[in-house]
């Protein structure tokens, strides 16, 4: 049976960039459901109005429900799951180039990472849990990546050269991405 997989992208994106459509037909050609969010305003983006965005496009979460997100959907999706109540439990997610302190390089995005999350809270949901992250990565630095991964106890996937993981880094197609939530669904 069919999984129900939210891509969720980041600042300055869209659906249509980078490695999201890609994946999107991976998945699809595999009888999954999938739904790449478009996130309001990505150059100037608005918490509120990004958690709003999910709480309106994600239906029934569940064990078949799994999240991809890209660096600012990544925190965005944290607090999304923080404040659902109950959390139900569901399959898992990947966080790509994740973070959960403020960006020095982009102070503009800091209420995104003002409040904590509840890390337990979220673990305790979770079936699986993976952090993708690029050593090289010049604006979410890989510290961040790796400190938000111990915190919510993932597997983490660290990639010697692959930026941020956008288009201009090379990145049209990710197999990573595609390999780690394949293998996420088959365990359940």
């Amino acid at each position: 049976m069919g999984k129900q997989v939210y891509i969720i992208h980041g600042y300055g994106a869209s659906p249509t960039n980078h490695w999201f459509p890609w994946l999107k037909e991976k998945l699809v050609a595999d009888d999954h459901q999938v739904s790449v969010l478009h996130m309001p305003n990505s150059s100037d983006p608005k918490k509120e109005e990004w958690l709003e965005t999910l709480a309106n496009n994600i239906k029934n979460v569940d064990h078949n429900t799994y999240f991809v997100t890209h660096s600012l959907g990544s925190i965005t999706l944290l607090n999304y799951l923080e404040q659902l109540d109950p959390l139900p439990s569901f399959g898992g997610f990947i966080l790509v180039s994740g973070f959960s302190e403020s960006l020095s390089s982009l102070p503009s995005l800091n209420p995104f990472t003002a409040k904590k999350v509840d890390y337990k809270k979220i673990i305790s949901a979770t079936h699986s849990r993976a952090i993708i992250a690029a050593k090289n990565d010049s604006i979410v630095p890989f510290q961040l990546s790796q400190s938000l991964s111990k915190q919510l106890d993932t597997s983490f996937y660290p990639v010697e050269k692959g930026g941020h993981f956008l288009e201009d880094d090379g990145f049209f197609t990710f197999p990573l991405v595609h390999d780690v939530l394949n293998n996420m669904m088959k365990m359940v």
